[in-house]
């Protein structure tokens, strides 16, 4: 790898089309092999069959050729089914075809699009009555996605996704299972599995676990991976986990409760 290498040359991100992201600053497999191990601990199966789009707008310094077979092996290594790409300069079109991979717009991952500004409405009429109409209920409150409680540890193998809102979880959390939420995770029994908050990419979202010592944790796309075991600070204690700073560095803090 050269002295210029990023330090992660590899992030991934959710979208609202069920695929997901991998926004690469290098375009080098061997760079980016190097990051997806210290990202994910090794763990080929972290993934679980994805489509996946690559998207180059951060590479600095495209090669003259990419190497779409060594990009593929390495993404399908780790579970990942890559389907296409985007934001990737015109000349490199044609590999992409070769590659069997479509060319992305990056407008269609950004949900719907925003909508015209509504006209000026006119002044309401002068009220007649001094009573003033009841107010109506807020929507938000109305549509508004319950937060999720699982009550029953979870075995290895098995996952729970809290889509759209908060995943609560009163049992513990074995090695080998996996919790997801789009909001945050709170976890009151041991937390041992992999935990990955904000998959929607909400940066604000947190991981609070009483009994500390998960496999990996998330938040937005930001992973930590415990392979080496967890930091004797936190392990079995209560712990938040949560993003901070301009770059959006994922922090544990050990919680005081007493």
């Amino acid at each position: 790898m050269s002295a210029s290498a990023p330090a992660r040359s590899i992030e991934f991100h959710n979208t609202t089309l069920g695929a997901t992201v991998a926004v690469l600053l290098a375009a080098e497999p061997s760079t980016l092999a190097d990051s997806l191990h210290k990202m994910l601990g090794g763990m080929p199966d972290f993934f679980n069959g994805e489509a996946v789009i690559l998207d180059f707008a951060g590479v600095a310094q495209l090669p003259a050729r990419i190497d779409w077979s060594g990009l593929q092996s390495l993404l399908r290594r780790y579970r990942l089914q890559p389907i296409g790409v985007m934001r990737l300069p015109a000349e490199h079109h044609e590999g992409v075809r070769r590659a069997g991979l479509a060319l992305i717009d990056p407008s269609q991952l950004a949900g719907r699009p925003p909508a015209e500004a509504p006209a000026q409405p006119a002044p309401p009429p002068e009220p007649v009555a001094t009573q003033a109409p009841p107010a109506a209920p807020a929507a938000s409150a109305a549509t508004a996605t319950p937060t999720m409680f699982v009550d029953r540890p979870l075995r290895s193998g098995q996952q729970i996704y809290a889509r759209g809102t908060d995943l609560v979880l009163l049992g513990g959390v074995s090695p080998g299972a996996e919790v997801i939420a789009d909001g945050s995770i709170h976890c009151y029994g041991p937390l041992r599995g992999r935990a990955l908050a904000g998959a929607q990419g909400d940066q604000a979202a947190r991981i609070v676990a009483s009994n500390f010592g998960p496999e990996l944790v998330s938040i937005a796309g930001v992973y930590r991976t415990f392979e080496r075991g967890i930091p004797e600070a936190f392990a079995g204690k209560p712990t938040l986990v949560r993003l901070s700073g301009a770059d959006h560095t994922l922090n544990l803090e050990v919680l005081k409760l007493d």
